[in-house]
């Protein structure tokens, strides 16, 4: 795919061209930043997915994430891993999962489960502070895959690895300060009601 950003008045939406289907995808969520003008237009989005779906609505039930460029041209972890000549699939998700294990001490079909999840994208069931730290562990594991430039799955787990630890230690400091947890049981649904999960004394 070729990456592409479109301007609309002032706004920049970013777009991908799929030279196999010949058809360009947009960003969603930069779209409903355009139309709406949200301050956080990524929640905005996730909210209004989680009331279409309430409502019996299958817009989005066929709506998959697609890894793109940011719109400020950041090198992202996706980028890293095809540059290391990691294979997307199978091998993407052995990183991924190994990531999620490292700082949240879950796989992602456990965490899945942990918010009573099916088929739902995990992302879009993590509260702020979640998000926050998967991003944290990514962030991290790019920066180191800058520097070791490694090569293959193997040396790149071992990156991804570190990187995730970085998002462990705020995780577990965090937890420490609040004596909360911070992998939380709520879901999309669950946050949308406000609720506050709190650790049993």
């Amino acid at each position: 795919m070729t990456d592409k950003i479109k301007l609309f008045d002032t706004h920049q939406v970013r777009a991908e061209w799929d030279t196999d289907h010949e058809k360009w995808w947009f960003s969603v969520v930069d779209i409903v930043a355009v139309l709406t003008e949200s301050v956080d237009a990524t929640a905005y989005w996730r909210k209004l997915k989680q009331r279409l779906k309430a409502e019996g609505n299958q817009t989005v039930t066929g709506c998959h994430g697609l890894k793109m460029q940011a719109a400020d041209g950041k090198q992202r972890l996706t980028d890293e891993w095809d540059k290391a000549g990691v294979q997307q699939g199978q091998e993407y998700a052995a990183l991924t999962d190994l990531m999620s294990r490292v700082w949240s001490d879950l796989s992602t079909r456990e965490y899945k489960q942990h918010k009573g999840l099916k088929k739902e994208n995990l992302r879009d069931n993590m509260t702020n502070t979640e998000l926050v730290l998967n991003m944290l562990a990514e962030v991290a594991a790019t920066d180191i895959s800058l520097v070791r430039n490694p090569q293959g799955l193997a040396e790149s787990a071992t990156v991804a690895a570190e990187g995730a630890q970085t998002a462990k230690a705020a995780r577990l400091q965090l937890e420490k300060s609040t004596g909360q947890p911070v992998v939380s049981r709520l879901n999309a649904e669950g946050l949308g009601t406000g609720k506050i999960e709190r650790r049993k004394k």
